[in-house]
This record gives structure tokens, sequence and C-alpha cells, in this order.
């Protein structure tokens, strides 16, 4: 990874692309320093440190902190994040969605105007419940309809002009650029939890305690990010035959090649859609000013985390193995929906390929659907594990941290992605100067 951005940087255009996006983050992470007008943000600050769930500590991680802080980017990019999920199962479901993502760039660019209205609707829909709910309970310096109105302008803003930086590095940086966003959000909040950890298993403890602590949580880091790269890069190679024909007076055809499938094929999409289910009551709870008592407080604490593998707490735990299932069901449907192996298994029919031992058609198909099924069944218990574990150490050793498994996963896998892209901008200068040439 270091000799690529070594060799990318000797490149003009590459190193141009590399500090524009550079540029564009320093932005992000100014913007999420400004406050919204109006707000009271110590309030905010102390009602945000009260919470016990970790719903809004998931948010907060993923918009870098300006959630709490209450700044201008509290929303950040997470409408654009569910309006694209948003969008790609209307795709399916909707059949001129599905004819414009088969229409070539045209098609692809007006979805990509679609999610952009939905985007802003979206930002529109949460700011307004944001400063109405947390208004009332004291979110604002003063509770009128002037304040409300500039709070929800503010954080519609914000995420919309988000938006609009990270498509700027897609098309004027490294590419990527929602993901990009996404991940130094997150990677902003790393030094405050490796303070927390450092503060509460390694200050004050012996030398042989502290050192121990400290080999466990690199030793643990290290293990997860391994088992991530190996989960994101693992594919499963189905071979394929292509019959020989005759065009003309040329015999084309007969070479041989290979239909890659990822053992992780739905990526964080179904641990994404599991945590937003499990949240979703929380918040609306919170925005809605409950006071926390009574039989829905049994139910809210079965959806937290935080209350999960306690051994003083063990009934608790149900949610987890809940939230287990739905990432797993979650993962079925997600693939079931973005992978069609009958539309495989006909355009290699059409090709006149096929899978050696396996008749074309639908005997193909049926083949693909074996293998991918356990794959998505190998791909989600690893996500699952990945996820699952800093939940463990929250709960047993209280080491409470915003950084999770669904953080590391996003990081490692926006990270390979991009150093990829890089690489292959490299290989078509390359290609390009030995053309010139």
């Amino acid at each position: 990874m270091f000799s690529t951005l070594k060799n990318a940087f000797k490149i003009k255009d590459i190193r141009k692309k590399i500090m524009f996006t550079f540029l564009m983050l320093i932005i992000i992470r100014l913007g999420s320093q400004l406050p919204v007008p109006g707000v009271d943000r110590h309030f905010f600050s102390e009602w945000f440190a009260a919470q016990t769930g970790d719903s809004f500590s998931f948010f907060n991680a993923f918009t870098g902190g300006s959630f709490e802080n209450m700044s201008l980017f509290a929303l950040n990019i997470t409408p654009y994040i569910t309006s694209s999920i948003i969008m790609q199962l209307l795709t399916i479901a909707i059949p001129k969605l599905e004819e414009m993502q088969k229409d070539g760039e045209d098609g692809r660019k007006k979805i990509a105007s679609i999610t952009r209205y939905v985007t802003v609707g979206l930002a529109l829909i949460e700011s307004t419940a944001m400063a109405i709910g947390f208004g009332r309970q004291g979110l604002m310096e003063e509770y009128n309809a002037l304040n409300v109105i500039t709070v929800i302008v503010a954080l519609t803003a914000g995420s919309a002009f988000l938006m609009w930086i990270g498509e700027r590095i897609t098309e004027n940086g490294v590419g990527n650029g929602i993901s990009i966003v996404l991940v130094i959000n997150i990677i902003s909040r790393i030094p405050s939890d490796l303070a927390s950890l450092f503060n509460q298993f390694v200050k004050g403890k012996a030398v042989a305690v502290g050192a121990l602590a400290v080999v466990i949580i690199i030793a643990i880091m290290v293990a997860m990010v391994v088992m991530v790269i190996i989960l994101n890069d693992a594919i499963r190679k189905i071979p394929v035959q292509y019959a020989k024909k005759i065009q003309g007076r040329k015999m084309v055809g007969g070479q041989s090649t290979y239909i890659p499938l990822r053992v992780n094929t739905a990526g964080v999409i179904p641990i994404i859609f599991a945590q937003s289910i499990f949240q979703m009551p929380v918040v609306i709870s919170q925005l809605a000013g409950y006071n926390g008592t009574g039989a829905w407080n049994e139910i809210l604490k079965y959806l937290s985390s935080s209350h999960w593998c306690k051994p003083s707490e063990l009934i608790y735990t149900i949610g987890m193995v809940v939230y287990i299932i739905l990432v797993i069901f979650f993962a079925y449907f997600y693939t079931s929906i973005t992978f069609n192996p009958l539309e495989i298994a006909n355009n290699m029919k059409k090709q006149g390929g096929f899978i050696p031992g396996i008749r074309p058609g639908k005997p193909t198909s049926d083949y693909l659907n074996r293998i991918l099924n356990y794959l998505i069944f190998i791909g989600a218990c690893g996500m699952t594990i990945i996820c699952i574990l800093p939940f463990f150490f929250n709960c047993v050793f209280g080491a409470i941290v915003s950084f999770g498994g669904t953080s590391l996963i996003i990081i490692v896998s926006v990270l390979i992605e991009t150093i990829k892209q890089i690489e292959s901008q490299m290989l078509v200068r390359n290609y390009k100067g030995f053309l010139n040439d």
C-alpha cells in the first residue's frame, strides 16, 4: 500500500488528485466543528454523555463526532447512504428504474440525480425531527419557529454540501468519494477511542498489567483487520469454458475463464440494515422524550448492544441472537436482489459458455445458486463475528468505544478499494505513455 502511494506521488496527475482529496477532507473536518446557529451545544453535549444506549454512539461515529458537537455536518452523509440503499432496492421493484440502470451511462446519471433529490428529502425529514424533538428538550437557546427553521436549513444544507464534496472527490480526486468521506469521519474518532482505552486499562496500572493490556488490545485489533481483509478479498472462482465457433473465416472462442463469486457478497449492507432496525425504536423514543420507564424500557434493553453479554443481564443477550439472525437474513436478501444467477446462466448460454460438468441453462443457474448460498452463509457469519466481538468486550470488560466492527469493515474495505483505484489509474497512465511513444 505504501509503495503504491509513493509511486502515485511521482505522477503529476495522480498527485493532484490525491492533494485535491486531502484538501476536501480538511474542509470536512473544519465544517464538523462549526456550530449550528441558535443551538445550545453545552446542553447537547451533556445530553449525549447521559445516553446509556449505543444507538446515537453508532450514528456519532459515522458522522465523525459532528452529531455530538451538533455542528453543521451533524447529519453528515447518512441521508445519502440511506437514499442509495433505497434506490438499490427500488431498482429491483420498479421496472422503469431497472431499465435506467441497464441504459448505460445516461441511465446511471438519471439514477444518481434521483438519489440526490431523495437524499435532500431524507435530510429535510431527519433535520425536522431533530430540531423539533431535541428542541422541546432544550437543544435551542430559544425554542421558537425561527430557530427551528434555522436548524432545519443548516442541517439539510450541511448534508447536501457533504454529498457535493463526495461527488467532487469521485470526479476530481482519487474516486470513491462518498465512501472516503465516511471513512475519514470514522477514523477521526479513533484517537479519542484509543485514549479512552489507555485511560481505562493502562493508565495507573502496574507495568506488567498495562503492558499485557496493550498487547491484548493490539492483538484483537490486528486479528479483526486480518479477518476483514480475508473476507473482503476471498472469492470462489467458477470455471467457464467457451465453445469454439466460426466467424467469417476465423475460428474464435474456445478460451477458458472464470466467474468470481465473492465470499462477502453483500458487504456491510446487511449489518447496516440490522443495526438500523434495532436503533430505530431507540432513536424515536429519544426524540419523543421518553423517560425510560415501564415495559417499553425493557424492550429497548433487548435492542441495545450495551446490555448484551453482561453476566448480570444475560436475558438481554436474546437481542444479540435476533441481531445475528437479521444479519444473515439480510445477507441472503440483499444478494438475491443484486445478483441474478439465472441471468448469468442465460448470458453464458447465448455466448456459448458453460461450466465444465454442468449443463447450460437452468442446471447452471441452480449450480450457481447452491454455491452462492454456501458463500453467503460463510461471509455473513464472518462479518457477524467481527461485529459481535466489540459488543462482547464492551459488555464483559467495559471497553466502551464508538469504534466497532462495522466501522472497521468499512475502513478496511474502502482503503483497499481506493488503493486498487489508484493502481488502476497508474496502470492506465502507463498504457497511455506506451501508446504515445
